[in-house]
């Protein structure tokens, strides 16, 4: 089994024990805000992908195919290798809980996410990448008020 695929499963448990609501959630809107990544001075839409969202003591999870199922028909954006990369997201509170990886053939690999920025990788090529959020209780351990998985690919020229 693939690690983004335990790692969705485990999102998905983790939120169903959360989804009856819990009184510390301060979710808002029907399902997970959208996200965007920052190119230099350009912003570009993410995909979003499975997703579980609680407000107002309801709960709904959504479950969708991976990243390269997607975004299939839809062109990559175009970075030179090692350039900066930022994820944008207008929503409070941020996700307190992050996971990024890119998968080239079978092959996965975690990215580093620092202050909600990563590199693009060396190499030419492309990349699909599934960028997980969690909004994990404050006050209760090991529950997910929220989480969701965006999609988005990179072409390194």
């Amino acid at each position: 089994m693939k690690k983004w695929m335990l790692v969705l499963l485990l999102g998905i448990l983790m939120t169903l024990a959360g989804c009856g609501g819990s009184t510390s959630s301060k979710l808002t809107g029907s399902k997970p805000p959208e996200t965007y990544i920052q190119i230099g001075n350009d912003t570009y839409p993410t995909t979003l992908g499975t997703y579980c969202w609680s407000n107002n003591f309801k709960g709904v999870c959504v479950d969708t195919a991976g990243p390269e199922a997607l975004l299939e028909g839809k062109d990559p954006i175009v970075v030179q290798p090692g350039e900066e990369i930022s994820f944008v997201m207008d929503y409070k509170p941020l996700p307190n809980e992050v996971h990024v990886a890119y998968y080239t053939g079978d092959k996965e690999t975690e990215m580093k996410v620092e202050n909600h920025r990563f590199t693009a990788p060396e190499e030419k090529g492309v990349y699909y990448y599934s960028y997980g959020v969690w909004w994990m209780d404050e006050n209760e351990e090991n529950v997910s008020n929220g989480d969701a998985f965006y999609a988005f690919a990179l072409e390194v020229k």
